[in-house]
C-alpha cells in the first residue's frame, strides 16, 4: 500500500471512530435523561424533610406578600403558609402585588407599616424591592423567602434568612431531559421566561443548556414575556411562532404553567392537536390548570411541580427557626415530574401535587402541636 493510501486509510478510519464516538455520545446522553425522567415520575410517599427544630414561637404575626395571585404557584404557597400559620397558632396576612413592581411595593410598604413579626417574600426577588428590604433588616424582621433566588437556603446578600425552592437545576434539568426523551433526541424547543424575574431566567437558561447538550435537539428561540401579561401577549406570540417554525416547533419549555393557559386556542385553530406537536411542558409550580390540561391531554404534556402546600408549611418552619435564632433546617424536596401517566398519584385527584408523606403530622411533632 503507497503511504498517500496508508494516510487516507487512516483518516477514513479515524472519520467512523469518531463518528462512532459520537452516536455513542448521544445514545449515552438520551439514555441518562431517560434514567433521569424515571426518578422523577417516582410517587414521593416517604418524609425526607427535617425531625427536628425549636417548638413553636407564642402567637406571632407574619405577613406573605406574594408577587402576583394570579400566579398559582404563589396562591399555591400562600394558602399552605396559612394552613401551617394556623397549625403553629400564628396569624397570617396575606397581601397581592398585583404582578407590578409598583404593585408590590405597596404590598411591601403595606406589610411593613403592619409591624410584623416576619415577612414571607412570595415569588420576588429582593433586589427589586431594596430600600423595603433594608428597612425590614434594619427593623430586625426576618425574611424567608418563596422562589425569592435561583438557590435553596440562606441569602444574606438578599436579607434572606431561607430561600425555599426545589434545586432550580434539578427542575430544569428534568424538564427539559422530558423533551429530549420524548422527540427521541430531535426536539425543536421554544423557551419561554420572564426577566423581571432572576430566578425565571437562571431557569429558562439551564433548561437551555441542556437541550444544546442533546446534539439532534436544536432551541428554536428563546422568548423574553411577562407572564403576568400572558392572557394578552401569548395568542399572538403563539400565532407568531408557528409562522415562523412550522413543524420544527415540536416542544415548548416555560419557566410556569401560566404560560400553557392561553396557548391552547391560538393551536387548535392552526389545526394542532391537544396531545400532538408542539408539546409543552412547564418547569415550575403545577398550577390546577395545568393538572387539568395534561389529564385531558389538552396542550400540555407534563408540568415539574413543586409541592406548594407543603413548602407553605416548609416556609412557617422556617421562620420559627429564624425566631428561635437557629440555623434553617437544609431541606429541598425533591424534584417531581406529573405525566398523563401518573397524574392521578401524589394528591393529583386535587389538581396539585401534595405528597401523602405525612409532612403536616411531621411539622407539628417539631412545634409540639
Amino acid at each position: 500500500m503507497t503511504p498517500i493510501r496508508s494516510a487516507l486509510g487512516r483518516a477514513a478510519l479515524a472519520f467512523v471512530s469518531l463518528g462512532l464516538a459520537g452516536h455513542a455520545t448521544a445514545d449515552d446522553f438520551l439514555d441518562a435523561a431517560k434514567k433521569k425522567v424515571s426518578v422523577a415520575t417516582m410517587t414521593k410517599e416517604v418524609w425526607d424533610g427535617p425531625t427536628t427544630g425549636p417548638k413553636a414561637a407564642a402567637a406571632k404575626t407574619i405577613v406573605f406578600v406574594a408577587a402576583d395571585l394570579k400566579n398559582g404557584g404563589i396562591l399555591g404557597v400562600s394558602k399552605g403558609t396559612e394552613e401551617a400559620g394556623a397549625a403553629i397558632g400564628w396569624t397570617v396576612r396575606v397581601i397581592d402585588g398585583q404582578g407590578t413592581v409598583s404593585g408590590r411595593t405597596a404590598a411591601l410598604n403595606q406589610a411593613l407599616a403592619l409591624k410584623p413579626a416576619g415577612i414571607v417574600v412570595g415569588g420576588f426577588d429582593t433586589t427589586e424591592q431594596k430600600v423595603a428590604f433594608e428597612a425590614a433588616a434594619k427593623s430586625g424582621v426576618p425574611l424567608v423567602g418563596w422562589h425569592s433566588g435561583e438557590k435553596p437556603g440562606p441569602n444574606a446578600t438578599a436579607g434572606l434568612f431561607a430561600n425555599v425552592t426545589t434545586v432550580t437545576d434539578d427542575v430544569a434539568d428534568v424538564a427539559a431531559s422530558w423533551a429530549v426523551v420524548d422527540s427521541g433526541g430531535k426536539a425543536g424547543v421554544v423557551i419561554f421566561t420572564d426577566s423581571q424575574y432572576a430566578i425565571a431566567v437562571y431557569k429558562a437558561r439551564a433548561m437551555e443548556a441542556v437541550i444544546k447538550k442533546c446534539g439532534g435537539c436544536t432551541v428554536l428561540s428563546f422568548e423574553d414575556s411577562p407572564i403576568a401579561d400572558s392572557s394578552t401577549r401569548m395568542p399572538q406570540l403563539t400565532s407568531s411562532l408557528l409562522q415562523r417554525f412550522g413543524d420544527k416547533w415540536t416542544h415548548s419549555l416555560a419557566i410556569n404553567d401560566l404560560y400553557f393557559d392561553f396557548m391552547g386556542p391560538t393551536l387548535s385553530a392552526a389545526g394542532k392537536k391537544g396531545d400532538g406537536a408542539p408539546k409543552a411542558v412547564s418547569a415550575g409550580d403545577g398550577s390546577e390548570a395545568a393538572y387539568q390540561r395534561i389529564r385531558s391531554k389538552r396542550f400540555q404534556a407534563g408540568t415539574v411541580p413543586e409541592p406548594l402546600n407543603m413548602q407553605g408549611w416548609q416556609i412557617v418552619d422556617e421562620m420559627n427557626r429564624a425566631f428561635a435564632k437557629v440555623a434553617w433546617s437544609g431541606y429541598s424536596p425533591k424534584v417531581h415530574l406529573v405525566t398523563a401517566e401518573n397524574v392521578a398519584k401524589d394528591g393529583g385527584p386535587k389538581n396539585v401535587f401534595d405528597p401523602d408523606n405525612g409532612y403536616r403530622a411531621k411539622y407539628k411533632a417539631i412545634w409540639g402541636k
